[in-house]
């Protein structure tokens, strides 16, 4: 089994489509550890506010298969790849971390995610992962979220789902 860390982020009805996208991972993975929800800006694009959280699980499946499994969940609920890569979106569920792999791969599978560089995700990490080296850095998420530029922290909300 392998230890994933995934983050999860909604602007386009979130309080709708992330609680449909955890209890489908409930399903799928069983037991699921949650981070608290963030609001923040939107990144690359003009759009409505994004809501991120992220998620541990454990699972058999590889990298890729398990990215092509979150794809899936994605488009069941309304995923628009037609759109432009950034754009407004119901999910968008991405793999950060998969045990200590280093992978760039297809279908924009990076692992680590670069995105770790973004209070969106950083912060849901390290509330559920504190301990959790970055497999390149070698710092924890903790010492990184400690280390996080605060005038760049993209003014993080907590939200209730």
């Amino acid at each position: 089994m392998a230890r994933v860390y995934l983050s999860l982020g909604s602007n386009l009805e979130p309080q709708r489509y992330l609680p449909l996208a955890l209890d489908e991972l409930r399903q799928h993975f069983g037991r699921i550890d949650v981070s608290p929800a963030y609001r923040s800006r939107a990144v690359g694009f003009d759009g409505p506010d994004f809501v991120n959280l992220a998620v541990g699980l454990d699972t058999r499946l590889a990298p890729v298969e398990l990215n092509d499994w979150l794809h899936a969940l994605e488009d069941r609920h309304g995923r628009r790849r037609d759109q432009p890569r950034y754009s407004s979106r119901t999910l968008d569920v991405d793999i950060v971390l998969y045990d200590d792999c280093v992978i760039d791969g297809p279908g924009h599978l990076q692992i680590p995610r670069k995105e770790l560089r973004h209070a969106f995700v950083l912060k849901p990490l390290a509330d559920i992962a504190p301990d959790l080296p970055h497999p390149v850095d070698g710092r924890t998420m903790a010492e990184l979220w400690a280390a996080f530029p605060r005038a760049q922290e993209e003014s993080l909300t907590p939200v209730s789902l």
